[in-house]
């Protein structure tokens, strides 16, 4: 069964054989187009290539070499438990991944490429893996026509985080999404974000602030915590340095998500972080920095609160966890 048609830099996402296949097509892609099913325990995927110079065996899925190929063509037909594919358990599903590669040869004008694919499946109730699990460090949330996406990342943000253990000290990539597929572009914020040793909050939670006071990032002051630069409005990354809270406990984050207009900044809808020498600083115009003043006091909208921002689900509650913090003399 056809599931995806790959030809433009855009997430695509759709159901295939009880499967969510998920593909993030790659710039390149303009000049070819892949099909890749998920079945129940394998995946196969058709690479079509109308570059005349490119030689489609040199296609890799993994470690695997193509199934078969020709000329403009690559085929793959394999198992789950082949080709290296990584494996991450987010609460019920199960999410295998792996990199379509084009390994160019020294003489070839063709550039070599990474091209992600991810089948994701319901988890059964028995199903156990003999790798390690990592469980939960991504989560989507839907809300309306809007994808919410937040998780541990790698250090170089390019895929989720293959450990949950961080040392004092250290940093924590976080990285929050949102996708949009009838909106008009929309900027991502996060207005509020506290630890907690619990996956829900209670009123006796004990909690440590991380982001308050409507997007103020309070670790910044004291600490190397940061938001990175955006690669695009509907992304955010947060370095976090991790911090003496619940040592050696599970941690959670819970974060406030919201997703706004980005010609609508205000003292409530706002990225700040602390820069050292320099004070308060707007993640998205310097120019602005002026409305991270209130991070000090307490930060008030002089607009009236929108009413259609509210009815269309524009914020969305996530968590992300669990993880630890280690003492690193431990």
């Amino acid at each position: 069964m056809h599931c995806v048609s790959s030809k433009h830099a855009v997430m695509m996402v759709s159901f295939c054989q009880g499967a969510l296949l998920l593909s993030l097509a790659a710039a390149m892609a303009v000049y070819a187009d892949m099909k890749v099913d998920c079945g129940p325990d394998f995946v196969t995927l058709m690479w079509t290539e109308s570059r005349p110079q490119a030689d489609t065996s040199l296609l890799r899925l993994g470690s695997c070499f193509p199934t078969s190929f020709s000329a403009g063509e690559a085929y793959f037909y394999v198992d789950l438990t082949d080709c290296n594919f990584r494996i991450l358990v987010t609460g019920d599903v199960l999410l295998y991944s792996n990199d379509l590669t084009y390994v160019a040869s020294d003489d070839s004008y063709n550039l070599a490429f990474t091209h992600p694919v991810v089948c994701a499946y319901e988890r059964p109730n028995d199903w156990y893996s003999s790798q390690q699990i990592y469980d939960p460090v991504f989560k989507t949330y839907g809300l309306g026509d809007l994808q919410f996406t937040i998780g541990l990342m790698n250090d170089d943000f390019s895929g989720p985080a293959e450990f949950t253990s961080y040392p004092l000290g250290s940093i924590i990539p976080i990285m929050a999404s949102v996708v949009q597929k009838t909106h008009q572009p929309l900027l991502l914020l996060l207005e509020e974000c506290v630890a907690a040793t619990t996956p829900e909050l209670h009123p006796e939670s004990t909690m440590y602030p991380i982001i308050s006071n409507k997007g103020c990032l309070l670790e910044s002051v004291s600490s190397q915590s940061k938001f990175e630069p955006r690669q695009k409005s509907s992304e955010m990354r947060l370095s976090l340095q991790t911090f003496t809270f619940a040592m050696r406990e599970e941690v959670f984050i819970h974060c406030k998500l919201l997703a706004w207009d980005p010609n609508g900044l205000d003292s409530t809808k706002k990225a700040c972080h602390f820069v050292k020498g320099h004070g308060w600083e707007l993640l998205d115009d310097l120019a602005q920095s002026n409305l991270c003043d209130c991070c000090e006091s307490k930060c008030k909208s002089r607009r009236q609160r929108s009413v259609a921002s509210e009815k269309h689900g524009m914020v969305q509650k996530a968590v992300i966890g669990p993880f630890t913090i280690t003492d690193v003399n431990s």
